[in-house]
């Protein structure tokens, strides 16, 4: 009887050490516990979600990605340029063979590309000019330079600003575009001789000029500057 209170005791006394052990390790019951993750509830709790989700729920429109066509740029094409006319169909047809191009955009490049010629013209730099006119206009800018050169003339020019440039005609040539404007620009401009005597323009005087350049671009080059192939003074 002795060692059967004994054994008692010390079973009893071991089921109390492990009781404690495992309150220590997985915690007290406080009936806000976390239910266990059932994925076949968490399924059938999405699909009545999406199924009672509003209908007047409105996405956000998609950003429009770089180079992708606006359809506001033929309405703005319309709106520059009068339907049916050379003009119109000419930038219709550059802006449907190539879908980056922009009206705007290539008005204001040709006008920073307008000045910088210029100026290079002016100062002989034919390194800037090399890369801004097709091969034909580079050779007679860079023919006119050699020959002032040769006579030791140098002109003095300071570019007051462009008060017009207007595009004029637009056409697709295979698969470069050609885009011609009408600038009227406002310069200082007088052409010395080696002697420093003034021998043509007025180095005090600001003279209304008068162009008509045309720029081309290849529609298929990631190339995004337009070229002078063709230049024309009116009076």
């Amino acid at each position: 009887m002795g060692f059967f209170d004994f054994g008692t005791i010390f079973f009893l006394i071991a089921a109390v050490v492990i009781f404690f052990q495992l309150r220590n390790v997985l915690g007290r019951r406080t009936g806000n516990e976390r239910p266990p993750f059932d994925p076949y509830t968490a399924a059938r709790k999405n699909d009545k979600d999406a199924a009672q989700k509003p209908e007047n729920v409105v996405s956000l429109p998609r950003k429009r990605l770089a180079g992708e066509p606006a359809a506001d740029a033929y309405v703005a094409i319309d709106a520059f340029a009068k339907p049916d006319t050379d003009l119109n169909r000419g930038l219709l047809a550059i802006k449907d063979y190539a879908q980056t191009f922009y009206r705007k955009t290539c008005g204001a490049g040709a006008k920073m590309s307008y000045e910088i010629c210029v100026m290079a013209y002016a100062d002989g730099d034919r390194k800037t000019l090399k890369n801004l006119l097709s091969r034909e206009v580079y050779d007679g800018f860079v023919a006119a330079i050699g020959d002032r050169e040769a006579k030791a003339e140098k002109i003095q020019s300071s570019f007051v600003g462009i008060d017009k440039a207007d595009i004029v005609s637009a056409e697709m040539k295979g698969s470069e575009a050609h885009i011609t404007l009408r600038i009227v620009s406002e310069l200082i401009s007088a052409t010395r001789d080696k002697a420093g005597a003034v021998i043509d323009g007025d180095p005090e005087t600001v003279a209304e000029v008068k162009d008509v350049w045309t720029f081309a671009r290849d529609a298929r080059s990631r190339d995004p500057n337009w070229k002078l192939v063709a230049t024309e003074e009116e009076d």
